[in-house]
Order: structure tokens, then sequence, then C-alpha cells
């Protein structure tokens, strides 16, 4: 089987050869093509270089085009901060929507275009261009309660729940309009799948989560899965008190970060649920060796159920040493899927 095909058996519950691993990788892959992380940030190019040349050094199953800032925030006119070699920043002292009554004006915009957009796309086309259909290739978007924090500001938000509920439904929908048109453009440019980035999503309880953030996130799962992509859900964090309600969402795959047991989340979302993850990318995959990690996956694999791709709960670390990286794929080659016996 190629990678695609063996990640989308998996994501439909039938036989693959042995375990996909699709680790989600930003700087690692920037380190392993030696360049800064800036450029592998803004240059679709480079991008492409690193994730294709990460892929084939390590065995993943896909390629992807993962990576801040968030391009729809950006080409709104958000304040980006810039690194050399760090991730780039929102400034949120001068966030986009300091101002509420400038979401209006924001809104009769129409679609948002622009630089990082653009560059996404390009990004997507040439990945499918290199890989063919060897490999999956995963597009991103920003969830709703991301995209908002960034247009408003974090702590804006969160009081904004409670002071002004009527306004963050309204910036939830443009933050969904924006989401639904940016995942358009990457499906008709090749992606097999949509990951949904909202880690600000993990910050509310369960009240919040289902009253304003649930409703959307639906909208945006439908919205990708009616024009035939998959949708990989990535909520970074504790996400235990919505696990039956992200489980609900109707996603193809939901990454489940090292807070949140395993077990736990199989057994609140059931097992038709495709899950990724979950160990802990610093103590157990960077800061241990490929015989502890082989014995966490080894654990995780007994909890995981028949629908379970191999990956760390969120981003390989940049200076992860290679030999622990390869151990991830050497044991998936070296499990099936249905039985989770070694091969």
């Amino acid at each position: 089987m190629t990678g695609r095909e063996r990640i989308l058996a998996v994501l439909a519950g039938k036989k693959a050869d042995h375990l996909p691993c699709m680790p989600i990788t930003m700087m690692f892959a920037a380190d392993v093509l030696g360049v800064k992380y800036e450029r592998y940030a803004r240059d679709h190019r480079v991008m492409a270089d690193a994730q294709v040349k990460t892929a084939e050094m390590f065995g993943f199953d896909h390629v992807s085009t993962i990576g801040p800032p968030p391009p729809e925030t950006a080409d709104q006119g958000a304040t980006v901060e810039w690194y050399e070699d760090q991730p780039p920043s929102m400034v949120e002292r001068e966030a986009l929507l300091e101002d509420k009554s400038v979401l209006g004006r924001e809104k009769a915009r129409g679609p948002i275009s622009g630089e990082r957009i653009e560059n996404r796309v390009r990004g997507i086309e040439l990945l499918r261009r290199r890989v063919g259909k060897e490999l999956l290739v995963e597009g991103w978007a920003s969830g709703p309660c991301a995209a908002a924090a960034d247009l408003r500001g974090l702590n804006r938000l969160m009081m904004d729940f409670h002071d002004d509920p009527e306004f963050v439904r309204d910036l939830f929908g443009f933050a969904l309009e924006g989401a639904i048109r940016f995942a358009t453009v990457q499906i008709e440019a090749g992606a097999d799948s949509i990951g949904i980035g909202d880690a600000a999503a993990s910050l509310v309880g369960p009240r919040i989560y289902r009253e304003f953030v649930w409703p959307v996130e639906k909208k945006l799962v439908d919205a990708i899965r009616a024009q035939g992509a998959k949708v990989r859900l990535h909520i970074c964090g504790n996400t235990r008190r919505i696990l039956e309600d992200i489980g609900r969402l109707g996603c193809d795959l939901v990454d489940i970060d090292f807070l949140v047991p395993l077990e736990e989340a199989r057994a609140r979302m059931g097992p038709e649920q495709a899950l990724c993850g979950n160990l802990d990318p610093v103590r157990e995959v960077r800061d241990g060796s490929p015989e502890t990690i082989v014995l966490a996956l080894e654990s995780l694999l007994g909890r995981a159920g028949a629908r379970w791709i191999v990956a760390a709960g969120c981003e390989i670390v940049r200076d992860t040493r290679c030999e622990n990286v390869r151990a991830l794929t050497g044991f998936a080659k070296a499990h099936t899927v249905r039985t989770g016996m070694p091969i």
C-alpha cells in the first residue's frame, strides 16, 4: 500500500498492511532541510522541499502544510511579528479587532486573499505534484476559537464569552466563512485532507464549548467533508472535558494530546472514531530513546482500538534525535492495524 492508501484505509475502518504514521513536523522539518524557520514558513517551495525530504527520510505516510502564522488572519491585516528561526507570533496588543466595531468593516471586505493564503495554495499544488498519490497531502485551516483569538486577542475573547456573547457569535460566523473558503481553495489545489487547528478551544469549559465553539466547528467539518476531503481535528492541550462533544463532530481523525489518557478518549468517543497520537513530544519522544518510545507505543496500542495512527500528541520538537523519530515509523511498519500484533 502507499502511505496515502494506508491512511485512508484506517480512516475508513478498513484493513491496512500496517499502522500509518503521520506526525506533525514544522521546525523539525525546517531543520532537516537545513533552513531557517522563517524561510520555511514564508516560501512554499522551501516548505515542500522540507516536507518531502522529511517524509522520505523517516518514512512518513503524509506531507503537510501546517505552519504559522494562520494565513487567513495574516492576510486580513493582523500584525504578525516574524523571527528568523522561531515561529512568528500574533501581536495581541495590536489585534485587528481590538476595536469590536472593526468586525463590520472586515465583513464588508468580502473574500480575503493575499500572500500567505497564496503561499499555502501553491504549496499544496507543489506537494501534490511531488508526491503524486504516494503520500496523503494535508492542508490546514484555523478553527473558530483559534481564529477569533488571533483576530480579537486571546484574553479579550475569553472575556467576550461572558461580556458580549452576541459579538462572539458574530465573530465566529465571520471566522467560519473564512475557514470554509480557505479550506475550499486548498482542496481544489489537491489537498486530500484539511487539518483544523483550534488550540484555543482547550481553554474553555464544556458549557462555552458546546454553546459557542462546537456548532461552528461542526459546520466547518461538514463543509470540508461535503467537498470530498477528510478532516483532522487538532486541539492541543487537555480536552478531557469535551471529548464526547468532539466525538460528535464527525471528524475523520482526531489528534489526542498527551494530557488526555488515550483509553479515555477511546471510551468516550467510541470505537468508530479514528484517533492519532498521543505520546508526550518532549518527555517521551525528544527525551526518550528508541527503546522507551517503542515501549510507550506498545502500551498505547493496547488502548487505542483498531482505528489509530502513530504520532506524538503534538508537533515533533525540533531538537528530537533522528533515531527517536525513526522509532515511530519503525513501530508503525512492524504492527498491523486490526490486530495490533507484530507483523
